[in-house]
C-alpha cells in the first residue's frame, strides 16, 4: 500500500469544511430539477475554476466536467479516473411539508438543509475539494488525470449523462467513483430497473349494453392481478406464476443467485394506469399500465419483457396486448436530445476489486473499519462498511452498460433522498473529501483483479454492450 500522510489529509479536509459548506449552500440555492440545471452548472464551473482545476468544460448535454493532472498536465495520453455526482434534483413536492425554504440552504453547526444536500450535490462539493487537496499535496498519480463530473438528468433518466459522455464525448475512464449518498458505507453495486408499458386494445360501445363491446379495462384487470402475483408469489413447482423471488434460488439462477441474495430480489409493481373511452357512458376501448421493474443479478432486458409476455392473462389476450419498454427523449437544458431506452442494468463488483479496495483501504487508514456518521444514524453505522444501494444510480450506465468499473462513496443518507426537509451532515462532506483524496493514489498500487460482474442487456440496440 502506498505510504500517505493520512493525518495531513484529514487535517486538510477538515480545513476546507467551511468552503465545502459554502459551496454546497450555493448549489442548493439554485433550483435544478432535471433538464433545468444551467444555473447550478455555472455555479460549479466557477467553483472548479476558483479552486484551481486545470480545465473546466460543459459538454453538449450540459454536464460540467473539471480536469486536473499532475503539475497541470492533462494530455490526451493520460489515463482517466473519474468522480461523478449528479447535480439535478427532484422537485420539492408539497411546500407545506417543509419547515423552511428548501432553496435557502441554511445551516447549523452540524447539518446543511435544503433540496439536493444529500441527493446529491454534497458529493460534488466533496469531490471538488478532494481534487484541490490532491493538487496541493501532489497526490495525482503520474500518468493519470482526474475528471470530476457534475452530471445532469439523472433523476429523470439514470445514466443518460454517462451514455452521452461515453458515446458522444468519447471519454472512457479507467474507473469511476459515484458520490451518491451511501450512509457512510462503500457501495459495490445495486439492482437495475426497467420501465415497462403494457397496452391492451378493446372495442367501445354504449354503456347501457356493455356486452356489445370489449372492455379493455376488464382485460387489464386480469393482467394487473398477474403482475401482482409475479411480485408476490413464491416459486414452488406447483405455482403457476412463479414469483420473482425465484432468482434467489440456485435452481432458477445458478450463475448469479449469490449476487442476487446480496443485492436483493427483483420486484415489479404497477405504477400508472391510463385508458381511453368515448365517455363515462361507454365501454373503454383501450387501457395501458406502466410497470416499475427492479432487477437483480441474472435478470436482463429480454428476460424481464418475456416474463410479462408469458403471464397467463397476457397470453389469453395476446392478439390485443402489446408489451414494450419506454423511451426517454426529453431535451437537456442545452436543448440537446439524446434518446435512450428506459433500461438501467444491474451491476456489482467483488469486495476484492482494486477500485473497491482502494476506497476501503483509504477509509480504514483514515477513519477505521466501521461506518462513520452522526449518533442519530447509529443503526446505519452498525451495517457492514462495504454494502450496496437500495436505489439506482448512474452506475447503471457506467458499469451496467459499458463495463467501466464503478464504486460508491458519498456524503448524506439514502433516507434523505426525495424527502421533505432534506439535510446532509457537514462532517460527511469532510470524510468523503478525505477518503477520495487518499483512495485515488492508493488505487495505483492496488493489485488489479478481474472482479467486475456486469449483467448484459440481452437483445438491445448497438449502444448497449
Amino acid at each position: 500500500m502506498m505510504q500517505l500522510d493520512y493525518s495531513k489529509i484529514r487535517e486538510a479536509a477538515e480545513g476546507y469544511k467551511k468552503d465545502m459548506t459554502a459551496f454546497l449552500r450555493a448549489m442548493i440555492s439554485y433550483p435544478s430539477e432535471s433538464c433545468e440545471e444551467k444555473d447550478v452548472v455555472m455555479c460549479i464551473k466557477a467553483e472548479m475554476e476558483k479552486v484551481g482545476f486545470d480545465k473546466v468544460e460543459i459538454d453538449g448535454l450540459g454536464n460540467v466536467i473539471g480536469w486536473a493532472g499532475k503539475n497541470g498536465d492533462i494530455g490526451d495520453d493520460r489515463k482517466i479516473i473519474a468522480i461523478d455526482g449528479h447535480i439535478d434534483t427532484v422537485g420539492i413536492g408539497n411546500r407545506e411539508n417543509w419547515t423552511a425554504d428548501p432553496y435557502e440552504g441554511w445551516e447549523d453547526d452540524d447539518v446543511i438543509y435544503g433540496r439536493g444536500g444529500s441527493d446529491q450535490e454534497g458529493g460534488t462539493a466533496s469531490a471538488v475539494y478532494a481534487v484541490k487537496i490532491m493538487k496541493e499535496m501532489d497526490l495525482i498519480p503520474e500518468g493519470y488525470k482526474i475528471m470530476v463530473v457534475g452530471s445532469v438528468m439523472e433523476e429523470d433518466c439514470d445514466g443518460l449523462c454517462w451514455q452521452y459522455i461515453v458515446n458522444k464525448d468519447k471519454i472512457r475512464p479507467e474507473f469511476v467513483i459515484s458520490t451518491e449518498p451511501t450512509d457512510g458505507g462503500i457501495y459495490r453495486g445495486h439492482r437495475g430497473r426497467m420501465e415497462i408499458r403494457v397496452d391492451v386494445h378493446g372495442v367501445s360501445c354504449h354503456g347501457s349494453a356493455p356486452e356489445r363491446g370489449d372492455n379493455a379495462i376488464y382485460k387489464m384487470a386480469d393482467i394487473i392481478n398477474d403482475v401482482r402475483a409475479l411480485n408476490n408469489n413464491g416459486c414452488s413447482d406447483s405455482t403457476q406464476i412463479k414469483g420473482l423471488v425465484k432468482m434467489l434460488d440456485p435452481k432458477y439462477n445458478p450463475e448469479h443467485y449469490e449476487d442476487a441474495r446480496f443485492l436483493g430480489r427483483g420486484t415489479c409493481t404497477v405504477s400508472q394506469i391510463f385508458y381511453t373511452s368515448p365517455s363515462r357512458c361507454a365501454v373503454a376501448d383501450s387501457c395501458a399500465i406502466s410497470i416499475d421493474r427492479r432487477m437483480t443479478a441474472g435478470e436482463t432486458w429480454d428476460s424481464c419483457l418475456k416474463e410479462i409476455e408469458e403471464l397467463p392473462a397476457v397470453r389469453k389476450y395476446k392478439d390485443d396486448v402489446k408489451v414494450s419498454m419506454y423511451m426517454y427523449s426529453r431535451p437537456a437544458w442545452t436543448g440537446e436530445v439524446y434518446e435512450t431506452e428506459a433500461y438501467f442494468p444491474t451491476w456489482i463488483n467483488k469486495e476484492t476489486a482494486a477500485h473497491v479496495k482502494c476506497l476501503t483501504d483509504a477509509h480504514k487508514a483514515l477513519y477505521g473499519d466501521r461506518r462513520m456518521g452522526p449518533e442519530s444514524q447509529k443503526a446505519l453505522r452498525d451495517r457492514p462498511l462495504i454494502d450496496k444501494w437500495t436505489f439506482s444510480t448512474n452506475g447503471v450506465a457506467i458499469q451496467g452498460r459499458y463495463g467501466i468499473p464503478c464504486v460508491g462513496f458519498g456524503p448524506g443518507a439514502e433516507s434523505q433522498a426525495h424527502a421533505p426537509n432534506e439535510i446532509t451532515w457537514k462532517q460527511d462532506l469532510v470524510r468523503v473529501c478525505a477518503v477520495l483524496t487518499a483512495a485515488i493514489p492508493l488505487y495505483i498500487t492496488e493489485e488489479k483483479t478481474d472482479d467486475v460482474t456486469v449483467f448484459r442487456a440481452g437483445k438491445t440496440d448497438n449502444e448497449i454492450l
